[in-house]
């Protein structure tokens, strides 16, 4: 880990269009001070190495290290593993299971030997699939282990609300939890525009336009979100950049911050030995301790139906 004598280290596996849009965006950001891109794929690594530190001169970071080597990744404080066949259209995430499960079993311990004190972050799909299994494959606590989770779904639901709110984002709060994958859900229970349940907001007519119909509206709309732009583009990647390069910032802080991530549970909500995205404390220490928030029947019920679901994956796959 970065002490006050080394600099921190983030290091993104897989220089496809997630990864290298991560890394782009953690060096724009300033997320850690140093920024290494590995993948198989030596000649393309090299090339987004390069093309990166192009731009040094206008980014915070100093730039960016790797290409072929996965030495490149040694003592890193965060991994962040983009590696993995991609999601294709009319494909869902946990179709791509065994594929990158059997990616992540050779890739796991080779990544421990040169970072064996980092935090592991999942962003390869299915992610909560994945998590568990790199969580087994580790050993490591499940504090150190994790994924991002619904952490983009819930961005694309609060942005989605702002839009209909016509306000910032920054007072919209609002998750979705569970799978990041078909089975999650919205959380509209506790959800809130400035300290006003969602569902008594009141527009300049002085009509409350978060009916329920709005309401499945536009939560099906950042569930789904992800298939539109696959279809349209054949990946996501900026937002989900985006998000891996806040998250780095967070783990590499004193400073604790919550978002949804998708953690091995023991015990919350009587789920244990699955993955999935809950309320989660985060720091410098990895996982601190997942939140106690409040849900209603149909939302408790929403959730182990997604923890079934995953559990069933993880079954076929033999975990």
């Amino acid at each position: 880990m970065a002490t006050s004598l080394s600099p921190s280290k983030l290091s993104v596996i897989g220089a496809g269009a997630v990864g290298s849009s991560l890394a782009y965006a953690a060096l724009i950001r300033g997320s850690a001070e140093v920024i290494a891109l590995y993948d198989l794929d030596e000649k393309k690594a090299d090339a987004e190495v390069r093309d990166l530190n192009h731009g040094t001169q206008f980014t915070p970071s100093s730039g960016v290290i790797g290409g072929g080597s996965i030495e490149a990744v040694k003592d890193s404080d965060v991994v962040i593993i983009t590696a993995g066949a991609k999601q294709r259209p009319g494909q869902t995430r946990l179709d791509l299971a065994g594929t990158n499960v059997n990616i992540l079993k050779s890739l796991m311990p080779q990544l421990l030997e040169q970072a064996p004190d980092a935090l592991y972050v999942l962003v390869t799909n299915p992610c909560d699939v994945l998590t568990v299994v790199a969580q087994k494959i580790s050993g490591l606590p499940s504090a150190r282990v994790f994924s991002t989770g619904t952490m983009l779904d819930t961005s694309r639901l609060r942005f989605a609300i702002a839009e209909a709110a016509r306000i910032s984002t920054a007072h919209v709060h609002a998750n979705i939890l569970g799978e990041h994958g078909d089975s999650e859900f919205p959380v509209w229970s506790t959800a809130t525009i400035t300290s006003i349940p969602i569902r008594d907001w009141v527009d300049s007519t002085g009509q409350r336009p978060f009916d329920e119909t709005l309401l499945s509206q536009l939560g099906d709309e950042a569930m789904h979100a992800a298939y539109k732009v696959i279809e349209g583009k054949g990946a996501t990647n900026y937002a989900i950049g985006l998000t891996g390069a806040r998250l780095t910032e967070a783990l590499l802080s004193s400073k604790r911050s919550v978002f949804p991530l998708s953690s091995v549970q023991n015990g919350w909500q009587g789920l244990r030995d699955v993955a999935l995205s809950v309320p989660t404390l985060v720091s410098n220490k990895g996982i601190e301790r997942v939140l106690d928030v409040s849900l209603d029947a149909h939302e408790t019920a929403m959730l182990h139906s997604s923890a079934a679901q995953l559990r069933a994956t993880l079954s076929d796959l033999g975990f």
